[in-house]
């Protein structure tokens, strides 16, 4: 079987691989950190198993397999959190694992897919199954923030944007508050992202709800006249969810 990897963090990567040189049916024929990178190469290597890390360089995994056309593909994910809409996908040869990886548990995800491939009763568009069951899984409405004196739960819909610096996260929320908390932000960006917020930088999150404008200079306007910056590398996210709702 060939494999694929997406992987944004190198020292998951090289474990990952050194898990895979051990498993005699399995070639890697690549593996990346970013869409850009990703996207020609899978299309021109038509892996049979993609491992997927959710969050990549440049977007999200999911944002890249829902451009791919590859019906006979086989997914894997592999992730730092196990909330529900990754649960969702582990139907049939589809899984999940939740870093850190286990080798026991990622060897058994492996030939449960190999198995089923020899089985010929693969179910074709696997892929296409996986983003359709993320598309019907409606996520939380509410958020617990635990603060240095108390916890406070708030509509998700009702934060504006998250900002990260030293270690803490702050979240502006759509009535003025600012809640800061003692985590970084990528502890929240899995669940955040199926809410309709994008990572348009490595300091922000942005609910897209308040996105009013985009300045090629590279920034965001809010609805309340706030300014985000977009890093380089992630304009052609923010230039791809533009052109979606164009």
């Amino acid at each position: 079987m060939k494999v694929y990897i997406l992987e944004d963090e190198v020292a998951i990567l090289k474990y990952i691989l050194s898990l895979v040189v051990d498993i005699p049916y399995l070639q890697v024929v690549g593996y990346a950190d970013a869409i850009t990178k990703a996207y020609p190469e899978i299309m021109a290597q038509q892996p049979d198993l993609i491992l997927a890390d959710i969050q990549l360089k440049d977007g999200t995994s999911f944002e890249l397999l829902q451009r791919l056309n590859l019906p006979h593909t086989q997914l894997i994910f592999i992730t730092a959190y196990s909330q529900y809409a990754i649960k969702a996908l582990n139907l049939g040869a589809l899984g999940y694992i939740v870093k850190p990886i286990d080798e026991r548990e990622f060897t058994q995800a492996i030939d449960r897919c190999y198995q089923k491939r020899n089985s010929h009763v693969f179910e074709e568009a696997q892929i296409q199954v996986a983003l359709d069951q993320l598309q019907t899984i409606h996520p939380p409405k509410r958020l617990a923030l635990k603060t240095f004196h108390f916890t406070q739960i708030v509509c998700i819909a009702d934060i504006v944007y998250c900002q990260s610096d030293k270690g803490y996260t702050t979240f502006y929320l759509l009535n003025g508050d600012k809640l800061m908390v003692s985590k970084v932000l990528k502890e929240y960006e899995d669940l955040l992202i199926p809410a309709h917020f994008i990572r348009c930088h490595q300091s922000y999150l942005v609910n897209t709800a308040f996105i009013s404008k985009y300045y090629k200079e590279g920034y965001l306007e809010l609805t309340d006249q706030t300014t985000i910056p977009v890093s380089e590398r992630k304009k052609e996210l923010i230039l791809s969810y533009i052109q979606s709702i164009s």
